[in-house]
């Protein structure tokens, strides 16, 4: 299951696992607030986000080409009618544009999530979508799922970085919110030695023949990456999990 938001999700960080996952015959559902109707990517990473650069890659918008006409893709359910223990495994993927925030600030999407992290299957959470993780409540605690977990995010550095070489332009397009990503999950975990931030890195991306720049954190049945570099990596390291 990767739950998304209407519109604004980041393309490789979706189309990459799905990609990855059918091509080794797991069956990928979605769902959106309302379902029925295709969700659509962040549509400055189809184009290029400032002069035609820092889109995602050709590669990753041939996958988001062929995931569209995926019949699971163009009828998504709806977070409400998704029974968690229908399904082996949970992705969160990220982006920043504003269309996010109706994904990463739902509850009722949050009680979802709740409900499988209970179960103990795999969860997969990249770049802000950690940040769905680090809002959830454990209904037994009331602290926050990720709270004794280790894990990683969206790095400051990397969203500072983009911020800054874009917001002339593209304003907060780079700041879905006030606090960074990594804050908000630091303050989540249960001790700062829990988060991991990995090799520091602004361009170089892992691709299917090359996990050398890529980065994730493994934590039981939970899998974390950065960014869309990290994108082969972490759904390799997932699908591990799920054909265990």
């Amino acid at each position: 299951m990767i739950p998304l938001p209407d519109r604004d999700f980041d393309v490789t960080e979706v189309a990459v696992p799905w990609h990855q996952l059918t091509g080794r015959g797991h069956v990928v559902r979605f769902a959106t607030e309302h379902g029925g109707t295709a969700p659509a990517a962040d549509q400055r990473l189809l184009d290029g986000v400032i002069f035609g650069r820092l889109g995602a890659a050709p590669e990753a918008k041939a996958f988001y080409g062929a995931m569209q006409a995926a019949g699971e893709y163009r009828k998504p359910l709806a977070w409400a009618d998704v029974e968690p223990g229908q399904f082996d495994g949970l992705i969160l993927p990220g982006g920043h544009a504003p269309g996010m925030r109706q994904y990463l600030g739902n509850e009722g999407l949050r009680r979802k999530v709740g409900e499988f992290w209970l179960l103990d299957r795999p969860v997969g959470a990249i770049c802000h979508g950690v940040l769905v993780l680090a809002r959830t409540s454990a209904a037994a605690t009331g602290r926050s799922l990720l709270y004794g977990r280790r894990t990683t995010c969206l790095p400051k550095y990397m969203e500072r970085s983009a911020f800054l070489a874009t917001g002339w332009r593209l304003g907060r397009y780079y700041r879905t919110y006030p606090s960074y990503v990594e804050d908000e999950v630091r303050a989540a975990l249960r001790h700062h030695a829990d988060f991991a931030r990995g090799p520091r890195v602004l361009s170089r991306r892992g691709t299917e023949a090359d996990d050398g720049p890529a980065f994730v954190v493994e934590d039981g049945n939970y899998v974390s990456a950065r960014w869309p570099g990290d994108a082969y990596l972490f759904t390799k390291r997932f699908a591990d999990r799920l054909e265990s």
